[in-house]
């Protein structure tokens, strides 16, 4: 059977780097020998200009029929006015809460070639390996009540943390299996000293531990952990913690690498899982060519892994991208000399690099 993958490129930057992600899957998709069948569909603020809303029930459906999505970016200033159900963005959280993607997977490497892209020291960096596990469909983003209400004071606006046990549990479970596959620890962030749902937050993944004694648990206050990622970056092993916490801290996290541009993610839960570099839309380089494709095709090699479960054809994708960025290559974001190559080049060069490899050495 062919393995068939939803293509939603969305708004801004979004298509460029889906194009060159493209690529790469046809090229392993050549090299070995795999059918595969890509379509693409409206998400976004592209879709509100042809469908009227952000995620059409089209593009929704051909989701929920394919093996994998692989997602580019939402956004747009044009729409910025729109009522929040109207916005791009509102189709994210939209299409995460009909796959039930509810764990999403950010891992952020720091690579030899790139330490001094880093605004840290080398000692602090080098060696930096962190797997990101961000509760995806609860919290602040979706919780209700929220809005905007009219009251004798003026206009009130209010959003809702709330989270179950089972969400919890859930999420917890999957962090502490990736733990346990790496450097046995794990690193749960909270707020349990201001917030009675990081309380609970607290207490259940104190109580799932029990069932994880390998791995060595701590509990951090989120603004302790945004602290000491940027003190001790190469102590974090995998990072627990909720949606919004989870956003903010996997931003910083790539501030600390470099650049947002090179930081893939893999969107898992209890259907059809969903690939998509952590950036956004970027619309002032939209058009340009100078996006870097980097965390794009690095969801790639995630989505090989995790819902093909081709684990050589994602070790040949990630190991091109770590080659070519050791031959010296660079998009703007990462260029420190004012050399630098275009979104369309760098894709080039790792599916060269993949040809390369597998002619030579397969995996």
């Amino acid at each position: 059977m062919p393995l068939r993958i939803a293509v939603l490129p969305g708004d801004g930057i979004g298509a460029e780097v889906t194009t060159q992600a493209v690529k790469v899957i046809a090229t392993i998709a050549d090299c070995f020998r795999h059918e595969i069948v890509m379509r693409e569909y409206p998400v976004g603020g592209v879709a509100l200009k042809t469908h009227g809303t952000p995620l059409p029930e089209e593009t929704l459906s051909a989701c929920q029929a394919s093996d994998a999505v692989l997602f580019g970016a939402v956004g747009s200033p044009e729409h910025d006015d729109n009522p929040p159900p109207m916005k791009p963005e509102a189709a994210l959280v939209q299409l995460r809460l009909g796959l039930g993607t509810f764990a999403n997977l950010r891992p952020a490497v720091m690579h030899p070639a790139l330490i001094d892209c880093s605004p840290l020291r080398p000692e602090c960096i080098q060696g930096a390996d962190i797997l990101i596990v961000r509760e995806l469909t609860g919290g602040l983003y979706t919780s209700d009540p929220r809005g905007i209400d009219a009251t004798p004071r003026g206009r009130r606006g209010i959003n809702t943390m709330a989270y179950d046990e089972a969400e919890i549990e859930r999420i917890a479970r999957i962090a502490f299996q990736f733990a346990r596959q790496r450097r046995k620890k794990l690193s749960s962030v909270d707020k349990a000293n201001m917030l009675e749902v990081s309380q609970l937050w607290r207490e259940v993944v104190t109580r799932v531990s029990a069932d994880y004694p390998e791995v060595e648990v701590e509990h951090l206050l989120v603004d302790n952990c945004a602290m000491q990622l940027i003190r001790r970056p190469r102590d974090f092993d995998v990072i627990l913690t909720e949606n919004i916490f989870g956003d903010i801290l996997s931003e910083e996290v790539a501030a600390v690498l470099g650049s947002i541009g090179l930081l893939p993610s893999a969107s898992i839960g209890e259907g059809v899982s969903l690939y998509e570099p952590v950036h956004g839309s970027a619309p002032d380089i939209r058009g340009k060519n100078l996006a870097n494709p980097i965390g794009a095709i690095g969801s790639v090699a995630l989505m090989f892994r995790h819902s093909f479960h081709l684990h050589r054809e994602a070790d040949h994708i990630e190991s091109a991208i770590w080659r070519v960025l050791d031959r010296g290559y660079r998009t703007p974001d990462l260029a420190r000399d004012g050399a630098w190559v275009s979104t369309e080049e760098m894709g080039d060069l790792i599916c060269r690099e993949i040809r390369r490899a597998v002619e030579e050495r397969p995996c």
